[in-house]
């Protein structure tokens, strides 16, 4: 029986994002990935995330939101 409960990640799609990544200059690309969480290989939890990365070097970016709240 199988209580562990796993991750799987897949790509559903990508798209060109504004601006230059800031470690080389390359351009921005953005990445929609659908996660499932999974228990016994039942589904439990789906969530799409939005994951950037550079087409020149390869890196991870995050977007930090700089917004003044009042």
């Amino acid at each position: 029986m199988c209580l562990l409960g796993c991750n799987e990640e897949t790509d559903l799609g990508r798209r060109t994002a504004a601006g230059s990544c800031p470690y080389c200059g390359g351009k921005v690309q953005a990445v929609e990935v659908g996660s499932q969480w999974r228990l016994c290989c039942l589904p439990i939890c789906y969530r799409l995330k939005l994951k950037y990365f550079c087409t020149l070097c390869s890196r991870r970016l995050v977007l930090y939101n700089t917004g003044l709240v009042i």
